[in-house]
């Protein structure tokens, strides 16, 4: 295996030209313009192509017929199926998201997926060919019934502490992010909770006005879970939850492309509105169907249609998708709403620094070459894998002592 080479003509986002990226014991060690000294080192020229880490996930329900609401100490090892199914779908990590369901399989799946993370040594990045669970997302309990979309109104709970301590029982240390109704509780005492354990509060499944979500990103949410779906709409006078993230400019929010959940021009006039990759990360969604072809397949008590990707309730409720997360990146090129680099971006970059994760600098080498076929607007992309560079690096005396180094603070 080849641990340490040199990438040349490389196009990364958020760097102005070409790059050169320095790969050095399987982790990225600088990214440089093409200057330093000579030194002996195998060399993969990508011919200006865009290279990038893989993507991040921070919103998916489930995998291969598995959801994760549905995991137990008996299915729990399928966990590492679906690491490498990911994986294999261009996606280095990801957070299991737990849609509204009963405490009792709430806290039996956190015991599952936190026994999983142990097991294998880690829940963050490792060098392991698996894509990694970062944490946990609980997408509910604590939703308003008014916006709850296909989440099932028995389970929801009120937003008190007390409620929450209850829903994350000795298992707050594994949850990253919880979505929640900030006006199920106008006290802020849920969110400021929330916040002293570290954990992200998302605003979502809810309908606050703006002045309510601004209160709730004053108190510390800076998180917004799939804009547009579930929330009051745009409004030029009441411009709602939505309207207050796009405005904050230190608040995230999530989005799906896949054509369904949002309009293609909506899309475009959101984006933009959010500075891009500065206010946007892309997420899946995807339902437990992802990997499985289209049918019906059972969703908690319920049914879901699988339909090209698009899965709803049988009374026609949209559920989530089953696409993958690069998909949406593709589709954002496709569809001419940005362009390649934003949409990489999109689904790499912006959702670890949403999650306070480190872009670039001494993580593993585990990139991906993006190529865009200017004749149709197609964007492929490959894993850039020990034996794709064992065939292609070719041995140059070429130069590396890069003049510019990354910090930890740079993209």
């Amino acid at each position: 295996m080849t641990d340490s080479f040199l990438i040349i003509n490389a196009r990364v986002p958020h760097f102005q030209g070409v790059q050169q990226i320095w790969i050095q014991d399987g982790a990225i060690s600088a990214i440089s313009e093409e200057t330093g000294r000579i030194a002996p080192v195998p060399v993969l020229d990508v011919a200006g192509d865009w290279i990038s880490l893989g993507g991040v996930d921070l919103q998916i329900n489930g995998a291969l017929g598995l959801a994760f609401p549905d995991l137990n100490s008996s299915n729990v090892d399928q966990l590492a199926a679906i690491g490498q199914f990911l994986w294999d779908q261009g996606v280095d990590g990801f957070l299991p998201t737990l849609v509204t369901t009963s405490v009792a399989n709430i806290q039996r799946s956190l015991a599952a997926i936190s026994s999983a993370t142990l097991q294998r040594g880690e829940s963050y990045f490792g060098h392991a060919s698996s894509s990694q669970i970062l944490g946990v997302h609980l997408e509910g309990p604590f939703l308003n019934p008014q916006k709850r979309g296909a989440h099932p109104e028995e389970y929801l709970l009120p937003l008190t502490v007390e409620q929450i301590q209850r829903v994350l029982g000795d298992y707050a240390s594994i949850v990253k992010v919880v979505t929640l109704a900030p006006e199920l509780d106008p006290t802020g005492d849920a969110i400021a909770y929330l916040r002293s354990l570290g954990i992200i509060v998302s605003l979502g499944h809810s309908q606050a006005s703006a002045e309510q979500a601004q209160q709730a990103f004053a108190r510390g949410a800076f998180m917004v879970t799939h804009a547009f779906n579930a929330m009051p709409s745009l409004h030029h006078r009441e411009p709602g939850l939505l309207g207050a993230a796009i405005a904050a400019p230190t608040v995230q929010c999530g989005f799906i492309a896949d054509g369904q959940h949002v309009s293609q021009i909506m899309l475009d006039v959101f984006l933009k509105a959010s500075r891009y990759d500065e206010g946007a990360f892309l997420v899946s969604d995807a339902l437990a169907p992802l990997g499985l072809p289209d049918g019906r397949y059972p969703w908690d008590s319920r049914e879901i249609e699988v339909i090209e990707g698009t899965a709803r309730l049988l009374d026609g409720t949209l559920a989530g998708t089953t696409l993958s997360l690069l998909k949406g990146v593709q589709n954002l090129v496709q569809w001419k709403i940005c362009d390649v680099e934003t949409a990489i971006a999109l689904a790499t970059t912006a959702p670890r620094r949403a999650i306070g994760l480190s872009t670039y600098l001494h993580q593993p080498a585990h990139l991906i070459r993006w190529v865009l076929d200017d004749k149709t607007d197609s964007l492929s992309w490959q894993r850039i894998t020990p034996e794709l560079v064992a065939s292609q690096c070719f041995q140059e005396i070429k130069s590396y002592v890069p003049d510019k180094i990354l910090s930890d603070t740079n993209p």
